[in-house]
C-alpha cells in the first residue's frame, strides 16, 4: 500500500492487525458520535488563506516546559502500544526522540519505564492514572523520577472505562475473548510472528515491575474496571503535586470551570481532551471545547489538546483555536502498527510537511503567529427579507 498522506496509515493498520487490536484503537464509547465529531468538527474549521507574505523563512520550533520541540507535537499516552508493534513503546519513543518531540509512556504500557527511558536520548514524559492501589502510584512516580522523566501527565477523565461496545464485538473483551483473539492472530501471521511471538512478554510492564510478577492481558478491560478509582477528586492529586517537582499536566479537561480549577490546583498545563471519544459519548469535541477554555486560562498555564488530530493541517487548526501544543494518539499508533518505528518517523515527517504548507498559505512564519486571526470568522447568516 502506498502511503502518501498521514491518514493513509489507518487502512494500512487495519490490514496488518487482528481485529481485536484494530478496533480497540479505532473505536470509541457508546454509538461513537463524539469520536466522529472530533474529526469532523476539526476538519470543518476554515483557515484564512493569505498570499504574497514572503514566507521564505519559516520555523515550527516551539518551547514547552523548558523543552525545545522541533514542532508543537508530542506523542500521547496510549495503552498497550507494545501490542501494535514489537516492543512498540520503544520503537515509537525512538521515532519521537529522533524528530525532537516528546514521547509519553502510558501507565498501562507493555514496556515498562525502565525499558523505554534508556532507549532514547531525551527525557520522556510519563502518564499516570488514579488507581485504587496508591502504593503503585507512588512506586511509579519514584521510578519515573529515577529514570529522568521530566513531565507528568495525570489523566483524570477515566475513573472508570467508558462503554466501548466494539471491544465486545471484536474479541477484546466479552465471552470467549481469549479464544477469539487466538483465532484472529492465526489469520494475521505477520503480526503473530513479529509481535505475538517475538514481542513477548505481553503484560502491563509498569504494573508487573511493581508487583514482581506478570500482570497478564487475558482480561485487560476487566482489570481496568476493577483497579481504576471512581472516588478521584482534586484532593487526591495534592500529594502528587507535592511529590512531583517537574511540570504536571492534567489531561481530560473539557469545561472552562475545570480548567480554572486546574490553575488553582497549581498545574503547569492541561490537555483539552475527551479521551478520543472513548469515555462519555455526546460531549463536546475537543475542537469545540478548546476556544472557551483558552479564553478562560490562556497564559495561566500551558494548553495542550488531543482527540481528532490526524494531519498537520489539524495541528495548525488546534493551535489557532488556542492550543500551545497537540498530542497525537491514534494517528501514531496506526503508523506504528503498519510499519513500526519507521512508520511513526514517516508520519511525523508528513505532519511537518503538512504544517509547513498550511503555515505558508496562512502567512504564519512561526508557531507564535498562528492565532485566531488565522481562522475565517463565521459569516453572518442572511436574514429573510
Amino acid at each position: 500500500m502506498i502511503i502518501s498522506a498521514s491518514t493513509d496509515y489507518r487502512a494500512a493498520a487495519q490490514r496488518k492487525l487482528p481485529p481485536f487490536l484494530f478496533h480497540y484503537i479505532d473505536g470509541g464509547a457508546y454509538a461513537e458520535y463524539t469520536l466522529r465529531r472530533n474529526v469532523e468538527d476539526l476538519a470543518g474549521i476554515a483557515l484564512r488563506q493569505r498570499v504574497l507574505r514572503n514566507m521564505s523563512e519559516l520555523s515550527l520550533q516551539t518551547r514547552l516546559f523548558d523543552e525545545i520541540l522541533s514542532m508543537p507535537v508530542a506523542l500521547a499516552p496510549v495503552g498497550l502500544t507494545g501490542m501494535y508493534a514489537r516492543r512498540g513503546e520503544v520503537q515509537a519513543a525512538r521515532a519521537a526522540a529522533a524528530k525532537g518531540i516528546p514521547f509519553t509512556l502510558s501507565t498501562v504500557s507493555v514496556c515498562p519505564i525502565e525499558e523505554v527511558a534508556p532507549a532514547i536520548d531525551r527525557p520522556m514524559w510519563f502518564q499516570l492514572y488514579v488507581l485504587k492501589d496508591r502504593g503503585f502510584m507512588r512506586n511509579a512516580l519514584e521510578r519515573a523520577k529515577a529514570a529522568g522523566v521530566t513531565t507528568l501527565v495525570f489523566t483524570v477523565d477515566m475513573p472508570t472505562p467508558g462503554a466501548r461496545y466494539r471491544d465486545a464485538h471484536s474479541g477484546m473483551s466479552g465471552p470467549n475473548a481469549a479464544m477469539r483473539r487466538m483465532l484472529q492472530a492465526m489469520t494475521h501471521p505477520a503480526w503473530a510472528w513479529d509481535v505475538g511471538l517475538l514481542g513477548r512478554p505481553h503484560d502491563l510492564g509498569n504494573i508487573s515491575t511493581y508487583r514482581g510478577n506478570p500482570t497478564g492481558l487475558e482480561d485487560y478491560i476487566g482489570w481496568l474496571a476493577t483497579n481504576f478509582d471512581p472516588s478521584i477528586s482534586w484532593k487526591d492529586l495534592e500529594w502528587i503535586r507535592d511529590f512531583w517537582q517537574g511540570p504536571m499536566v492534567i489531561k481530560g479537561i473539557l469545561d472552562p470551570e475545570d480548567a480554572r480549577d486546574a490553575v488553582k490546583f497549581g498545574a503547569d498545563g492541561i490537555v483539552v481532551s475527551n479521551h478520543g471519544g472513548r469515555q462519555l459519548d455526546g460531549v463536546l469535541s475537543s475542537a469545540r471545547a478548546l476556544p472557551a477554555i483558552a479564553d478562560a486560562v490562556k497564559g495561566d498555564l500551558k494548553i495542550l489538546a488531543d482527540s481528532g488530530i490526524r494531519t498537520g493541517l489539524d495541528v495548525v487548526r488546534m493551535i489557532a483555536l488556542g492550543a500551545d501544543t497537540v498530542l497525537l494518539g491514534r494517528a501514531f499508533v496506526y503508523a506504528l502498527a503498519a510499519a513500526g518505528g519507521a512508520g511513526v518517523a514517516n508520519l511525523l515527517d508528513l505532519i511537518e510537511k503538512e504544517m509547513r504548507v498550511a503555515m505558508v498559505l496562512t502567512g504564519a512564519k512561526s508557531i507564535a503567529e498562528i492565532s485566531a486571526e488565522s481562522l475565517v470568522r463565521e459569516l453572518p447568516v442572511a436574514q429573510p427579507a
